[in-house]
């Protein structure tokens, strides 16, 4: 007989950005400490298919999962706590369901019946969340014990409305025992009273249970611990029981979250309301080890990110997390100077003098560069600036996707003398196209019709520092997401003039990695290693500029070859490195430091 899958919804109320992917991830880490195999799901009600053809400023960054999913942010949250492979299922949108329910009209499957949101749509929900509940993402055979399910959005949104019906049947559905709901609400701190108020998460709970949501834990976002009095209200004004009114207050790491809960209990009451037993008093000894480190750590280590987002941090979280779980791993207290790609160009002098000399400044300062992946023509020429300044002054660079892309143009104009050599996305006319259209890609259709999901890289070269970073495999997979390459028939030219690509694809004729042997640290890659990175399994791209940029790389390598892998050696913790901090730096979320240009984070 199959085990009764258990489901853990997790809600949010009053605002939006209160941190509900944060929190269903540490209630996924809380539950797996407990000995309970996790799986996670996310709602997110647009109407969009996928998150592939958002704006990084509409909606952070487009995460990527194996199966070349392109996902909401919050699956790379998932990942990352739980240390799971998720697939493009376990993100549900109002597109994808909508569009299933019409394949079916289409079909003719219900019978001439009117369709209707209920119950055709409300069904198609519960129905899909049954389907993937039950697929394993830890790499076991069996489906794992709870599914914890993020809904998008805020109470009282009009398009999560089918969501919430759906959700409150299939609490029916599944019967007592096996449905919790925690709903993530905000207490907010007046400054003229100083006092901490409960009517806003009071109307939210309201407007929940009139939609037919009762919670069983309130999950209460605040500056600082709840009042006793304060917790005693909300359990009486909001029908939960005192000991399950849980604060989730202001911390300087988001590591500190499933400390948080495992200390006020959140673990037991969500055992109780699922009839759980615990086979195991949750420890979680390594993510308090890793949170405190995280607070204790001095030496900085300063990289410049040059993009084109650079206004909204979520649109390179992927970035931000590989780089901090890298620092955390060699002792390096992160600082990450922001700067807006276009502000490095000859028309910002122009125009901007004020902002250019501000971005040239922290590009300078930084001991590392490191330019992410983008789309469109807006700043590339400062990304081609700041890897020519990176290539010609030794400083340790990190090209990812087009930032590969970008520094190959520069190798062309600079070395090569191809003055006008350039992507075909950027100038569809070049005599000297560099990078080129992938001849398997639409033009025509922008969702998911790239280069999508895990691919395998070879390395050409056994005795190249990324090689040896990746434990000197003959091969890795990766993640993708690209429309252009590196044109191949220009291969064997730059070659020739020094720039070695190290890595390529099974046919050999699709770049993946390149390298500059003669440079410190010069490495670009075509795929998108933030994905794969975990907290204790940094990313060995993101290892390599980290440690390149401290001083560092010569003993990681030596340590790699040594040790055969150098992500065992680091997740056990025997790589140290401390210092007094030099610079004063603004504290953000997440345990990373950040200094701006023109840039609010």
């Amino acid at each position: 007989m199959m085990k009764k899958m258990k489901y853990v919804l997790v809600t949010g109320g009053v605002v939006s950005g209160l941190g509900k992917g944060v929190t269903a991830s540490s209630i996924g880490v809380l539950l797996k400490a407990c000995g309970l195999r996790v799986t996670s799901i996310k709602i997110d009600p647009y109407l969009n298919t996928d998150a592939g053809t958002m704006s990084p400023f509409e909606h952070g960054e487009v995460y990527v999962l194996d199966d070349g999913g392109e996902v909401d942010l919050d699956l790379g949250n998932y990942e990352r706590f739980l240390d799971i492979k998720l697939t493009r299922d376990n993100n549900i949108t109002t597109g994808k369901i909508y569009q299933a329910v019409i394949d079916k009209e289409r079909r003719g499957d219900y019978l001439g019946k009117t369709v209707q949101v209920v119950p055709h749509i409300t069904d198609a929900i519960q129905e899909w969340i049954e389907r993937v509940a039950m697929i394993p993402v830890d790499g076991k055979e069996d489906p794992a014990d709870v599914c914890v399910i993020e809904l998008g959005g805020t109470i009282g949104d009009i398009e999560s409305m089918p969501f919430i019906e759906a959700l409150g049947q299939f609490s029916y559905r599944v019967g007592p025992g096996n449905f919790c709901l925690i709903h993530v609400s905000l207490v907010p701190v007046l400054n003229v009273v100083g006092e901490q108020k409960t009517k806003p998460t009071q109307h939210s709970v309201r407007g929940l249970r009139s939609q037919g949501l009762i919670p069983n834990i309130l999950a209460c976002r605040s500056t600082a611990a709840l009042d006793e009095n304060v917790k005693a209200k909300l359990s009486q004004f909001c029908h939960v029981p005192e000991e399950n009114v849980i604060t989730l207050y202001d911390v300087t790491n988001i590591w500190h979250i499933p400390l948080l809960l495992k200390d006020q209990k959140a673990h037991e009451a969500i055992l109780r309301v699922l009839n759980l037993q615990s086979t195991k008093e949750p420890s979680l000894k390594e993510w308090t080890s890793r949170a405190r480190i995280c607070d204790m750590l001095h030496e900085p280590v300063r990289i410049a990110i040059v993009g084109k987002y650079t206004g909204l941090s979520d649109a390179y979280l992927s970035v931000t997390k590989a780089l901090l779980h890298a620092s955390v791993a060699l002792r390096k207290k992160l600082v990450i100077d922001w700067i807006a790609a276009c502000d490095l160009e000859d028309a910002t002098e122009k125009e901007n003098p004020d902002a250019y000399k501000a971005a040239w400044k922290l590009l300078k300062d930084a001991d590392g560069v490191l330019v992410p992946g983008g789309f469109g023509d807006r700043g590339v020429e400062g990304k081609i600036l700041a890897a020519k300044y990176a290539r010609e002054n030794k400083i340790p660079f990190l090209g990812i996707c087009l930032g590969m892309q970008i520094a190959v143009i520069e190798y062309a104009r600079s070395i090569l003398g191809l003055r006008d050599a350039n992507s075909t996305e950027i100038d569809p006319d070049t005599k000297n196209p560099c990078v080129i259209f992938m001849p398997e890609g639409s033009k025509t259709h922008m969702g998911g019709t790239m280069r999508l999901g895990s691919r395998r890289t070879y390395f050409q070269v056994k005795d190249c520092k990324s090689a040896k970073l990746y434990g000197s495999r003959s091969f890795i997979d990766e993640r993708h997401r690209h429309r252009y390459e590196v044109n191949p028939d220009m291969v064997a030219r730059f070659e020739k003039a020094g720039l070695s690509f190290t890595g390529k694809d099974d046919t050999g004729r699709r770049m993946e990695i390149i390298e500059l042997p003669n440079h410190p640290y010069f490495i670009g890659v075509q795929f998108h290693p933030e994905f794969k990175s975990r907290p204790a399994k940094p990313s060995a791209m993101f290892l390599g500029l980290i440690a390149a940029s401290s001083g560092k790389l010569d003993t990681l390598i030596q340590d790699s070859v040594s040790q055969g892998n150098v992500l065992t050696k680091l997740s056990n913790g025997l790589v140290y490195s401390n210092g007094n901090a030099t610079k004063p730096a603004n504290m953000l979320s997440d345990g990373l430091f950040s200094y701006c240009n023109r840039v609010h984070v």
